[in-house]
């Protein structure tokens, strides 16, 4: 044999041997991506999973509507990547608790129920006003000391939380979306699809509640939000007295 003929045969096995390296580095990067994010949202492969969701117009069916079945489509779609399977269940049939399977709540606590257990158990420092009388305050959060108010279709404010209710990391996570309007709820599915990788790095598997705001959804939907805070601290505290309390008029922000 040759001495060209031996280099050409010893490139094709170095070609070879670098090229399944290169496979291998990328399917082990590729799992290890995979696994911290199923981590995160607590959906191995083929665990069930529930979206909780509001009925449209109070009917006895159950009717979702268009901005919170984007909303749904957000998170199906992290639910598909993680290999977990997805049941969309009405705010008012969930009646189980919480741990086993991980839940994604999406809607305000005036009009899902579940929602406002939620709230009401595991996020006492946060008071949503729900008078359905017009206002300034109306629809406005109360976090601890601090009041956020809305102006429509200019700057909306919304939590997006992901809590484990004091069982350790093994339990899977409950997800709220909750917002001061339909598009708001949509804005938070679609800011933790695109951030579920910083957010699991920077919390990993704990709880935090995140405020957002929603800049200009009039004219830029739920594409434009911006982080307001991390309420964490202030959201799991008992709810202060009502006095010595700031607001915060959206449109200053």
């Amino acid at each position: 044999m040759s001495e060209d003929l031996v280099n050409a045969v010893l490139g094709v096995l170095a070609a070879g041997v670098v090229a399944s390296l290169g496979w291998f580095a990328r399917t082990y990067l590729w799992k290890r991506k995979l696994r911290r994010k199923q981590a995160f949202l607590g959906l191995p492969a083929n665990a069930e999973s529930l979206l909780v969701v509001h009925r449209e117009g109070g009917g006895p069916e159950l009717s979702v509507s268009r901005t919170d079945m984007f909303s749904l489509l957000e998170l199906s779609a992290l639910i598909k990547d993680c290999g977990a399977h997805a049941q969309v269940i009405a705010h008012d049939t969930a009646q189980q608790g919480f741990g086993e399977r991980t839940e994604f709540c999406v809607g305000g606590p005036s009009s899902n129920r579940r929602m406002a257990a939620h709230m009401h158990s595991l996020l006492p420092g946060i008071r949503v006003n729900s008078d359905p009388e017009p206002g300034p305050d109306r629809g406005a959060f109360q976090i601890g000391s601090e009041r956020y108010r809305m102006e429509p279709g200019r700057a909306e404010y919304v939590v997006l939380a992901r809590l484990t209710a004091g069982q350790g990391q093994a339990a899977r996570p409950v997800f709220l979306f909750c917002g001061q309007r339909a598009v708001t709820n949509q804005a938070a599915t679609r800011y933790l699809a695109r951030n579920h990788e910083r957010l699991s790095r920077k919390h990993g598997a704990n709880s935090f509640v995140l405020l957002l705001k929603v800049v200009n959804s009039q004219a830029y939907g739920p594409d434009v939000v911006e982080l307001v805070s991390d309420v964490t601290r202030a959201a799991q505290a008992p709810a202060p007295a009502p006095t010595a309390r700031t607001s915060h008029r959206a449109t200053k922000d």
